[in-house]
C-alpha cells in the first residue's frame, strides 16, 4: 500500500471529526501522515508506540511533508495506559492484532474520547493469523468486539486486497453521545464481560 491508499481508507471516518487525535501503535508513521493529510494544518496528532526509533523517524517525515501538524511522539505500550485526553479520534492501524484480548485497550480508548468521539481501526480481515499478524479480526468480530467496548454506530470505511490476508479494511465506530446514553436507559460499558 502507498500512503494515497492508507489515505483511503480512513478518509471516510476522520473527516467532520475534530482535529485531536491519538494513534495507538504509530510505528513509522505510514498512518500518521495520512491522518496529518487529511486533517489538514489544524492536525494535533500523538503517536504512542513502544519503540522510539521508530518514531523518531515518524517525527522527521511528519517534519518534512506535513509542517504544519502538531505532532507528540509518546514512548509506551498501549496496554498499559494511554495519554490524557479528551481526544476527537483514536486511530489504531494494523496494532490491535498484537493483543490477544483487545476489549480492555478498546474500552480505555473510547473513555479518552469525548462525547460523539471517533474510533477508527484498520486491520486484516481474518479471524486467525500467523506468526507476523498473530491475532487479526475480520470486520464481523470488530462489530461485535466495538458494541461490547461500549461504541456505537460502527461501519465499513474503506477496504482493500492484500496478498498477505486477503484484505484489508478500515471501520469506525463512534463514542456514544449523552443523549444516547440517557436514551439507551444506561451507562455504556466500562470493561468487557468476559463471564457471559
Amino acid at each position: 500500500m502507498n500512503h494515497a491508499d492508507h489515505v483511503g481508507l480512513i478518509r471516510a471516518g476522520v473527516e467532520g471529526a475534530g482535529a485531536r487525535w491519538l494513534e495507538l501503535g504509530a510505528g513509522e508513521g505510514a498512518f500518521t501522515l495520512a491522518l496529518a493529510d487529511v486533517l489538514g494544518p489544524a492536525a494535533d496528532i500523538t503517536a504512542l508506540d513502544r519503540d522510539a526509533a521508530a518514531l523518531r523517524i515518524l517525527s522527521g517525515q511528519m517534519t518534512r511533508r506535513f509542517p504544519a501538524a502538531n505532532l507528540i511522539t509518546r514512548v509506551g505500550d498501549f496496554r498499559d495506559g494511554l495519554p490524557d485526553g479528551p481526544f476527537d479520534g483514536v486511530l489504531a492501524a494494523n496494532s490491535l492484532h498484537f493483543v490477544a484480548d483487545p476489549l480492555p485497550v478498546v474500552t480505555v480508548a473510547r473513555e479518552a474520547l469525548q462525547s460523539g468521539g471517533r474510533f477508527i481501526v484498520v486491520e486484516y480481515d481474518a479471524d486467525r493469523g500467523n506468526p507476523w499478524v498473530p491475532h487479526p479480526f475480520s470486520f464481523e468480530t470488530w462489530q461485535e468486539r466495538a458494541v461490547r467496548s461500549g461504541f456505537v454506530g460502527t461501519r465499513l470505511i474503506g477496504r482493500v486486497p492484500s496478498r498477505f490476508l486477503g484484505a484489508i479494511y478500515a471501520a469506525v465506530s463512534e463514542a456514544p453521545t449523552r443523549t444516547q446514553t440517557a436514551t439507551s436507559g444506561a451507562a455504556p460499558l466500562t470493561a468487557p464481560d468476559e463471564a457471559t
